[in-house]
Parts: structure tokens; sequence; C-alpha cells
């Protein structure tokens, strides 16, 4: 069941559903990312990757900025972190790729020379987010995709105009807040009452 007020919805909470399904026992949970378990560890990575783009993000409100984590998808899905200052609005996608090299040009990231379909899943994810905000607030409402790496030995962007932002979690707070505005104070707190709302995600 979606929640009413997304307000206090943690980073992360999504995958410490999931974890909480995979292991059971919760004195093995703080442990979850030493489990011989593939999968369990990549979730506990992921947690890992969420919490610390979260913290960061979290800093914003006291630039006026609203931010919301783990809004739920009726699929199942969820959006790691949106955030709503002004800037603009931003779908931001927590990536944890500890020790790896991680390389963007123009369409595509990969990962220790792996491709992967993050751009394309980021994209769709801020189309979809824009829809249901602007079908919710009467007015359009662009959002822009992030992607915040964590824990990367390298990461390299070689676009200089990107589609989708890639950055490092550790800074997408500054990052963020040093684009140029775009939102007045009031369309931000419009948006975020929106957004807070489960019923605005219902459905989609």
């Amino acid at each position: 069941m979606l929640q009413e007020d997304l307000v206090g919805n943690r980073p992360g909470d999504a995958i410490r559903r999931k974890l909480a399904e995979l292991e059971p026992n919760r004195v093995k949970r703080p442990f979850a990312r030493w489990s011989p378990d593939r999968e369990i560890r990549n979730w506990a990575l992921g947690l890992v990757g969420e919490r610390t783009t979260g913290r960061r993000l979290n800093t914003l409100r006291r630039q006026g900025w609203r931010v919301l984590h783990s809004v739920q998808w009726p699929s199942g899905s969820d959006i790691d972190h949106l955030a709503i200052g002004p800037s603009g609005v931003f779908t931001i996608n927590s990536k944890c790729r500890r020790g790896k090299t991680v390389w963007y040009g123009d369409h595509a990231i990969t990962v220790n020379r792996a491709p992967t379909k993050y751009i394309v899943v980021s994209k769709h994810e801020a189309r979809r987010t824009s829809r249901a905000l602007s079908d919710h607030c009467g007015f359009l409402v662009p959002v822009r995709p992030v992607i915040a790496i964590v824990g990367a030995a390298r990461l390299s962007v070689k676009n200089a105009a990107p589609p989708v932002l890639v950055i490092d979690g550790t800074t997408v707070h500054t990052v963020l807040s040093g684009l140029a505005p775009v939102l007045p104070p009031e369309r931000v707190e419009r948006i975020f009452n929106v957004a807070r709302r489960g019923e605005t995600w219902a459905g989609r």
C-alpha cells in the first residue's frame, strides 16, 4: 500500500524492506555487505549508496530545497531520491560502485568497461515523474535525471552538456545548488506538496 505522506521516508527504505525479505535474521542483517549471498551483498551496497546520497541531499533543505526519498511506484520500483528546489526538479538514482571505474560518454555509462542501461532507465524515470507531477499540479513540471555514483575508484564524464547529470554522490548537493535558479519559492512548495502525497504516484 502506498503511504499517504512520503515526508517520513528515509533514504534506502525500499532497500531495507528488500533486505528484510532476503535476510529475516535481524542479527545478521547489519552485516549484509559481507554476506556469502551475492544478491544480499548487492542490495546492501545499494543501501550504502542511497544513504550516502540521501545525507548530502538533506543538507539542501537549509537552502530552501525539498527532498523526498524512496518514492514508490505501484509496480514496486521506486525513485531513490526526489529533489525540488530553486534549480528545478530532479530524480536522483544512487549507484554504489565501490572501487570500480565508471565512464560516461555521450549516451552510455560503462562500469569497468561493461555497458549499462543506467542512462535509459534514468531518462525514463524522469519522464514518468514529470507526467505524474504535471498531471497533479496542473502545469508542466520538467524533471531532470541525475545519477549519483558512490564509492567509484574513478568517475570520468566526457560529455560537456549531458542529457543525464552523472555526479559523485558526495558532491551531488553542491552541484544541484550551483545550477541556475528556475523556480520561485512558491512554485517549489506547490510541487513539493503534490510530490509528498502517495496518491500522486498511484496508478502509474
